[in-house]
């Protein structure tokens, strides 16, 4: 049994690796098709160009892995059956699980790699390739500063602080302005609950304007908006700041328990941070699902139809998913529920299927 299952491992890995290696391939090619002529626009440098994609790889591979893993594992089983090799190993007393165990190993063993990179890597790679993409590509200006919480930002005639940034809908929250005039001294101290940006201004809501003279309050306001002429822009903001759909499982339940403590909801975030421990575990329930597909189809299983299938499979697990973690951010669905819903209902699928087959 170890040399069979050394066997089925051996050439599962091959064909995953050339499952994996073909979908990042037809990934780089449309995105840089996409990219080139905004990236030739900026006279970009080729080593910079190759960085920037070098950089995207480890995000590219594990959105693609659990595809890969469901099509290896209908290639490969499909491609013993084909060559009779599943019926001699039933016919000499192997029962099926045992066939599977290697393929299922190997499917776990993915989903933790995933998840671990998800958490380490890809959020990494993210940043420098966000570095590289606005700094040396298109050569903006890398000295705005920007943190996640108490973010600091001074012209001229003005200082402000805002305790948090929303890359999602691009608005500060928390947000205290001091308007000065000369010699430093202020003059008007502005309180807002919110921030949105548009025709290069800010506009303050929920405001509370304190007007100083001599350095005393001499008139308090109270307004429902207020524009504020700043030289912050939305680009310096997102330039340094890691958007959720790229941070890993601990900075979100950090920046989930920052949204709670600032009295915001953070049901939206709740829900993506639940759906980065779900996603990994796609690659173990797409094998343990493309088994029994596999099997079912015996020696008619081909490689188009193997593709075919994988492809259908792996795209309605993406959509239900999807669409179920929407119901999550909306607050329709618990978080956790949203995020897991889709590998129950497909493990369910697959233990289904494996029941119809003769084991």
């Amino acid at each position: 049994m170890r040399i069979l299952g050394r066997y089925i491992a051996s050439t599962y890995l091959k064909i995953l690796g050339l499952c994996i290696g073909a979908f990042v391939s037809v990934y780089l090619i449309i995105d840089f098709m996409e990219k080139i002529r905004a990236f030739t626009h900026a006279q970009a440098e080729i080593r910079y160009i190759g960085l920037f994609f070098l950089c995207k790889i480890p995000g590219i591979i594990t959105q693609v892995t659990p595809l890969a893993i469901l099509m290896a594992t209908l290639l490969t089983l499909g491609g013993l059956s084909r060559t009779s090799e599943i019926t001699a190993m039933r016919g000499c007393g192997i029962s099926l699980p045992r066939i599977a165990a290697p393929i299922l190993t190997i499917s776990f063993i993915a989903s933790l790699a995933t998840l671990f990179a998800d958490e380490v890597l890809t959020p990494a790679s993210y940043t420098r390739m966000q570095y590289i993409q606005q700094v040396l590509i298109e050569k903006k200006s890398p000295n705005t500063f920007f943190r996640q919480q108490n973010i600091w930002y001074r012209d001229e005639s003005s200082i402000m602080v805002a305790k948090l940034f929303v890359p999602d809908t691009m608005t500060l929250k928390g947000i205290t302005l001091w308007q000065m005039g000369n010699g430093m001294q202020p003059v008007r101290r502005i309180e807002a609950a919110l921030g949105t940006y548009g025709d290069d201004r800010w506009l303050l809501k929920d405001v509370v304007m304190r007007v100083f003279a001599n350095g005393n309050v001499v008139r308090t306001d109270k307004l429902d908006d207020f524009p504020v002429p700043l030289g912050l822009r939305i680009d310096d903001l997102k330039k340094l700041e890691k958007g959720t759909d790229n941070m890993g499982i601990l900075a979100l339940q950090s920046y989930c328990d920052k949204l709670q403590r600032g009295g915001y909801d953070p049901t939206r975030y709740l829900a993506q941070m639940h759906s980065r421990i779900s996603l990994p575990f796609a690659s173990l329930i797409m094998a343990f699902l493309g088994i029994p597909f596999a099997l079912r189809g015996g020696r008619s299983s081909g490689i188009a139809l193997g593709i075919a299938v994988s492809l259908a499979i792996g795209f309605s697990y993406f959509i239900i998913n999807s669409m179920l973690l929407s119901f999550g951010q909306a607050g329709a669905l618990p978080p956790v529920i949203s995020a897991w819903a889709a590998n129950c209902i497909f493990a369910a699928l697959g233990v289904w299927l494996a029941m119809t087959i003769n084991h």
